[in-house]
């Protein structure tokens, strides 16, 4: 049975795993090993997660087979979004699984909790960026009726990348 469980601080250290291994399975083949290290150096170091893990406006999900942590889910609110810092809505900063879970609703699971969070919440509306070469979230959001609205750069070690901006209302 697959759960998700809201994480705090106590969690850090797998929260660093399973960021660094999801991150290099999803974008690694496509990134220059230089900007992959420099990128997840600065991205997953221990003093950045524990800001992010204690900050009131953001929480974190893992999925869960079992003890297994099989993905991951970050949310941010007001203040602590990556741009807009819209009090009424909500931004998916991260949802990822781990590669042999990937096709198996497990990204579907963690996103309707995502859901569920802004809804109880209130919100407006659901937010996210994701790589316009990432063709498979792109579609699994589109899918979700979320709709693009913007762009914006997204740097990756020294490569400066664009995200497409989508959008949910609620």
């Amino acid at each position: 049975m697959i759960t998700v469980e809201k994480i705090g601080v106590e969690a850090i250290e797998t929260l660093r795993d399973i960021g660094i291994r999801t991150f290099t399975e999803t974008f690694g083949p496509l990134n220059t090993p230089a900007n992959m290290k420099k990128y997840l150096d600065e991205s997953f170091a221990i003093e950045r997660l524990e800001q992010e893990l204690k900050n009131p406006n953001s929480v974190f999900y893992f999925a869960k087979e079992g003890e297994a942590i099989i993905g991951y889910l970050k949310l941010n609110f007001a203040g602590a979004q990556t741009e807009l810092n819209d009090g009424s809505a909500v931004e998916i900063e991260r949802i990822y699984v781990v590669k042999e879970y990937q096709g198996k609703k497990i990204g579907q699971l963690l996103y309707d909790k995502a859901i569920e969070v802004a809804k109880e919440t209130e919100a407006a509306y659901v937010w996210l960026g994701v790589w316009e070469e990432n063709v498979r979230a792109i579609a699994f959001y589109t899918k979700n009726g979320f709709v693009p609205f913007d762009k914006h750069r997204f740097t990756l070690g020294e490569d400066v990348q664009t995200d497409i901006m989508m959008k949910k209302v609620l």
